[in-house]
C-alpha cells in the first residue's frame, strides 16, 4: 500500500487520494477465526511446539501443515550476542503473531525471511502456511521457549480474522509488549525509527500547579554566564518554542534499553536554548510535551554545546539565541523533575515569550527565497501515498514521507508539501482530503532555473502538524501578529482536484536495461532508489522518442534508473465509456522486435497506484489503502469496497511506452503518466508532447476558442501524433521502478533528455 521512488519529487503524481476513489474453515483461521469449542480441533500451534520443544535450534517439518492467520508483524533491533567478536550492522528482527483458530502465538521470524516483510508479502491479515519450524530459547528469561518460523508460504488476504482467540503463552499478553529475543523493552514502528510505537509511550502527563515560594529560579542568560562554575543549578522556568521529531540511535553493540533522543527549544525572557531529552525520558514525556507549554525544569545538567546541529532561529529576533551550552535531561539520581505549569498560573511578570507563527499565504510563497522557514494552514486537497527513502545505502533505516497539497484560497495553486514523518503517526497516517490542516517550520525549496520552476515546501526537524484547526493549538496566543491566511475560499474550493509534479534530477551512476531486473528484486514496497545511466545530458523539451505508448490509468514509481535509448514505437489505450485505442510503431521497431534478446514488460499499472477521487463516506478505507501496512491487524468495518470502484483522478489515463536499447537487442515496456485534469485546466497546463514527456505533465495547446478544452481522446491522439516526429531519436530517460510488494513491479517513464552529444 505504500510506494517508493528514486529521489524526492516535488509534488505527487501517482497513487493518492484526491478531493473529487475447504481448508479455510478447517480450523476456523480464515473467515471468522474464533475460539474452538470443546468439540473443536486441537491447536496446531500446541502440537507443533510439542514436536520441537526438546530439540532447540533443530529445524523440524510439522507433521501437518495447515493455514494460520497473521495477526501482527512487529520489528525490533537485536543486539549483538556475547559471542560475537565482529561488529555487525543493525539487525532488525520481526516477531510474527499467528492464530490457528484455537490459540494465538507470537513467533520469531528467521532473519533469512525478512525480505518477505520488506516486499510486503508477509503482512497482517493474510493466510500463511508454515512448513519448517524450530525452537529458540531466550537465555535472558527463564523457561521461555520461542517458536521460530524457518520457512513459510504466504497466501491470500483474508476477509476477516477474529481476535478473540487467547494467547497460548500468557507472557505474550504482557503490557508493555516486549520482543521475544534480546533485552530490548519495546518494539519499533514497523517502517521507520522516528515514530513512537507501543505501550511504553505514555500520554498521561498533565499540568500541575506549583508553589514557587521555595523555588529558586535562574534565567537562561545568567546560567550561560555562570554554569561552568556551578555544581548545582537552580530551576529553569521556560516555554517550549520548538519540539523535534524523535531520533533513535540504537546499535547492536550498544546495550541501551531505550536509545532515544529529542530536542526542545525553550526560552525565557533572556534567551532561548536547546534542551536534550535522553533515553527512557522520551517514552515517558515525549507525547505529553507540546509546543507552547510552560515547564519548570529541576535537577538537570548543563554541557557545552557542539556545532553538530543547527538550532532553529527564534521567531522573535529580540530573543537571544544561546548556542554555547545545552540543557540535558536524563534518568539520573536524583531523577529529573519536569513539571508542566498550567497556563492559568503563568504570570505576566515572568515575561515568557509568546509563540510567533510565521504563516504565509500561497500567493506569498512565490516571492519567498530558498530555505526560508514558514508555517502554512489550509484545506487538504490531495494526500499522496506513504513512501520511504533510504537514509544510507548500506543500512536498513528509512525516512517515511508523503506528498500533500494544501489550498488556502489565496491562489489557484496549492502549497505542495513534502511531508516527512514528524513522530506524529496518529496524524501522519490519518489525513485525507477536506481536512483542516496546519504545518509549522516548513522550508522553502526552489529552483528558478529549471523549467518548469521548482517550488515546494519540505518539513524540517522541528516541523509539527495539526489537523483539528487552530482552536486549542499553541499558535493562538497572539493572533493579531500572525499572518494567518483566510481559509474561507479554500473551503469553497475543497472539491477541486490538483495535480502538479515538479521533479528533481540526481546523478548516481551508470546502468543499463539489466538494472531494472537487478533492482526490482531488491526493492521493497517502501524503499526508494534512483540510478542513472548515459552521457551528460541536459533537459530538452521533447516528446518520448522511439517509444510505444498505451493509454490506461495512472501511477507513481519508486526507485529509478536513467537509460539511454533509441525510440521505436508508441501506442495508446484508454478506459472510458468508449475504449480509446491509438498507436504508432516506428518502422525500426517492426524490423527489430522479433530479433530481441530480451523484452521486459513493466507497463502494467495496478489499482493501488492510481490516484482516486476522495469519497468522505469511505474515508477510512481509502486512507488505509494509501498508508503503509499496519503492524497489527485491524478488523474491517463490514464488507470493504473494492479500490476499482472509486473513480480515478486522472481523466487522461496513462500511456504504455516501449523503449528500444541502442544496440537493438533489448526492449522494455514502461508506463508514461501525463497529468491532465479537465475539471481544472489551470492545474493541467497542456502544451507540446515534447514538454509533456520532459516534465510528466500535459500542457494545452492554443485554440481559437479560449474556453474550449480538449477532451482526452483528442489529447491522446495529439500525443501519438507528436511521437512520430521523434522516430529514431536517441534519448536519455529517467525511469521510476516501483515494487508494490507481492511480486508486483511497475516501471514509469518519469522524464527524458536529449543528449548534447550523441556521437
Amino acid at each position: 500500500m505504500s510506494g517508493e521512488s528514486g529521489q524526492p519529487q516535488a509534488g505527487p503524481s501517482h497513487g493518492g487520494l484526491y478531493l473529487p476513489n475447504s481448508e479455510r474453515n478447517r480450523v476456523g483461521v480464515l473467515r471468522g477465526v474464533g475460539r474452538a469449542d470443546a468439540q473443536g480441533p486441537r491447536s496446531w500451534i500446541q502440537k507443533v511446539l510439542e514436536q520441537i520443544t526438546d530439540s532447540p535450534r533443530r529445524r523440524v517439518t510439522p507433521s501437518e501443515v495447515v493455514p494460520v492467520a497473521v495477526v501482527a508483524v512487529q520489528r525490533y533491533l537485536l543486539e549483538d550476542e556475547p559471542r560475537d567478536r565482529i561488529r555487525k550492522p543493525p539487525l532488525y528482527c520481526y516477531d510474527v503473531t499467528i492464530s490457528d483458530g484455537v490459540y494465538q502465538e507470537k513467533c520469531y521470524l528467521d532473519p533469512s525471511l525478512n525480505s518477505l516483510v520488506y516486499k510486503n508479502i508477509l503482512k497482517v491479515g493474510i493466510e500463511m502456511r508454515i512448513s519448517r519450524v524450530s525452537c529458540v530459547y531466550n537465555e535472558r528469561r527463564l523457561g521461555q521457549g520461542i517458536l521460530c518460523i524457518d520457512n513459510v508460504h504466504c497466501g491470500k488476504t483474508l476477509e476477516a480474522i477474529s481476535l478473540e482467540t487467547p494467547f497460548r503463552n500468557r507472557a505474550h499478553e504482557e503490557i508493555p509488549e516486549r520482543p521475544l529475543r534480546g533485552g530490548k523493552s519495546h518494539y519499533l514502528a514497523l517502517w521507520n525509527n522516528e515514530d513512537p510505537y507501543g505501550d511504553i509511550w505514555l500520554t498521561n502527563k498533565q499540568p500541575e500547579e506549583h508553589n514557587f515560594n521555595n523555588t529558586k529560579i535562574i534565567s537562561l542568560s545568567q546560567l550561560e554566564m555562570t554554569w561552568t562554575n556551578r555544581r548545582s543549578f537552580p530551576a529553569l522556568l521556560v516555554r517550549i518554542l520548538h519540539k523535534s521529531k524523535l531520533r533513535y540511535y540504537g546499535k547492536p553493540d550498544k546495550n541501551m534499553i531505550e536509545p532515544y533522543q529529542t530536542f526542545l527549544e525553550v526560552a525565557d525572557s533572556s534567551g532561548t536554548v536547546s534542551v536534550i531529552m535522553w533515553n527512557a525520558l522520551c517514552p515517558e514525556w515525549y507525547k505529553s510535551l507540546r509546543v507552547g507549554l510552560v515547564l519548570l525544569l529541576q535537577d538537570y545538567s548543563v554541557k557545552k554545546s557542539y556545532p553538530v546541529r543547527t538550532q532553529p532561529l527564534p521567531a522573535d529576533p529580540q530573543i537571544k539565541l544561546i548556542s554555547t551550552m545545552e540543557i540535558c535531561l536524563n534518568l539520573r539520581d536524583p531523577p529529573n523533575n519536569i513539571i508542566i505549569i498550567p497556563e492559568k498560573q503563568v504570570k505576566p511578570e515572568w515575561r515568557l515569550p509568546k509563540l510567533n507563527p510565521r504563516f504565509i499565504t500561497r500567493s506569498e510563497l512565490d516571492d519567498m527565497p530558498a530555505n526560508h522557514i514558514c508555517d502554512v494552514i489550509g484545506i487538504l486537497v490531495f494526500v499522496g501515498r506513504v513512501q520511504r527513502s533510504k537514509k544510507k545505502e548500506s543500512r536498513e533505516d528509512f525516512w517515511s514521507y508523503r506528498w500533500i497539497h494544501i489550498a488556502d484560497g489565496t491562489s489557484e495553486q496549492p502549497f505542495i508539501v513534502e511531508l516527512f514523518s514528524t513522530s506524529q503517526p496518529e496524524i501522519f497516517e490519518n489525513i485525507y482530503p477536506t481536512t483542516y490542516f496546519m504545518c509549522t517550520q516548513l522550508k522553502v525549496v526552489r529552483n528558478d532555473t529549471q523549467v518548469p520552476k521548482l517550488l515546494y515546501l519540505t518539513t524540517t526537524n522541528e516541523s509539527r502538524v495539526f489537523i483539528t484547526g487552530p482552536r486549542g493549538q499553541p499558535y493562538t496566543n497572539d493572533p493579531k501578529d500572525a499572518n494567518r491566511p483566510s481559509t474561507s475560499q479554500a473551503a469553497r474550493k475543497e472539491s477541486q482536484s490538483r495535480e502538479r509534479d515538479s521533479k528533481q534530477r540526481q546523478d548516481l551512476g551508470p546502468v543499463g536495461f539489466q538494472c531494472v531486473q537487478a533492482t526490482n528484486g531488491s526493492l521493497s514496497p517502501i524503499k526508494k532508489k534512483r540510478i542513472l545511466q548515459g552521457p551528460h545530458a541536459k533537459p530538452f523539451p521533447v516528446p518520448q522518442p522511439e517509444t510505444s505508448a498505451q493509454k490506461k490509468e495512472n501511477n507513481l514509481g519508486l526507485a529509478s534508473t536513467v537509460q539511454r535509448q533509441e525510440c521505436v514505437t508508441a501506442r495508446v489505450v484508454g478506459k472510458a465509456r468508449k475504449t480509446i485505442s491509438d498507436r504508432w510503431e516506428s518502422p525500426l521497431w517492426r524490423e527489430k522486435k522479433f530479433d530481441l534478446i530480451d523484452h521486459q514488460y513493466y507497463s502494467h499499472v495496478y489499482p493501488e497506484s492510481i490516484p482516486r477521487k476522495f469519497s468522505f463516506e469511505h474515508k477510512k478505507f481509502l486512507t488505509e489503502q494509501y498508508n503503509s501496512q499496519p503492524a497489527k491487524y485491524v478488523p474491517p468495518e463490514g464488507r470493504p469496497p473494492k479500490l476499482d470502484n472509486f473513480k480515478s483522478a486522472r481523466s487522461l489515463g496513462h500511456f504504455e511506452v516501449t523503449i528500444l536499447g541502442l544496440n537493438h537487442e533489448i526492449a522494455m515496456d514502461v508506463a508514461f503518466l501525463p497529468m491532465y485534469c479537465p475539471e481544472d485546466i489551470r492545474t493541467s497546463e497542456i502544451d507540446t508532447l515534447l514538454t509533456c514527456m520532459n516534465y510528466s505533465c500535459v500542457y494545452p495547446q492554443e485554440t481559437a476558442d479560449s474556453d474550449r478544452v480538449l477532451r482526452p481522446r483528442a489529447l491522446a491522439g495529439d500525443i501519438i501524433k507528436a511521437v512520430t516526429e521523434l522516430d529514431r531519436e536517441h534519448i536519455v530517460g529517467i525511469l521510476d521502478i516501483c515494487n508494490l510488494g507481492n511480486n508486483k513491479v511497475e516501471v514509469y517513464l518519469q522524464k527524458i533528455y536529449k543528449p548534447e552529444n550523441i556521437s
